[in-house]
């Protein structure tokens, strides 16, 4: 029997750019990589629509009527979105692409680029940014695994992380042996620990 293996997240590039063309190019130009898409004509309309968490990366255009690609790009910044920005410029427009790669977009391409080098650029912030989406995943996952614990579960889980056996637990408590017994399995359950390593690893994360 095959080992079933959970599916990857699935990517979506954003493609910001006021000329029509250029959107249907570049959404064409995805499609035929299976890459899914989803085009705007403007900063302002990809703002409104934009549900932070999502996986995928965004190509934008700098200059547009309206809000300008960079001040989009700030308020993404301002919002902490995890998205890999990828810039495109015109003739002239370098010295702003600069200042967009200072504030941390992965690449501009600069216009007129080959298809190829698209592509390249795309697959390559997706892979960059897939463990920094999955160490998010895991915090927000140890976030909520925590934050379901009881106040009486949250006292035993730091008395076994300073390395209290049971019964100096259930002293310091005034319980049972047993009842911290039961409240080191929930705790166990509740965070789908499989050994204290891996529980102590998450706390590690979480602080």
């Amino acid at each position: 029997m095959q080992t079933e293996h959970p599916k990857k997240p699935a990517h979506t590039v954003f493609i910001v750019d006021d000329d029509p063309a250029v959107r249907d190019a570049i959404r064409w130009l995805m499609e035929q990589v299976k890459l899914k898409t989803q085009v705007y004509s403007s900063a302002d309309e990809f703002l409104a629509s934009y549900v932070p968490g999502v996986r995928g990366c965004l190509i934008l255009d700098i200059r547009m009527p309206g809000m300008s690609g960079l001040e989009l790009q700030e308020k993404l910044n301002a919002a902490g979105a995890l998205i890999p920005i990828i810039i495109v410029t015109g003739h002239g427009d370098v010295s702003i692409a600069v200042r967009a790669m200072k504030a941390g977009a992965v690449e501009f391409l600069q216009k007129p680029f080959t298809d190829q080098l698209l592509l390249d650029t795309v697959q390559s912030a997706l892979t960059k940014y897939s463990a920094i989406w999955d160490q998010e995943a895991r915090r927000e996952k140890s976030n909520k695994s925590l934050a379901s614990l009881t106040s009486r579960e949250r006292e035993v889980l730091g008395l076994m992380r300073a390395g209290k056996p049971n019964k100096v637990i259930a002293s310091i408590l005034n319980i049972s042996v047993r009842t911290v017994e039961g409240h080191r399995a929930t705790i166990m359950s509740k965070t789908g620990s499989r050994s204290l390593g891996e529980l102590f690893e998450m706390l590690h994360s979480h602080s």
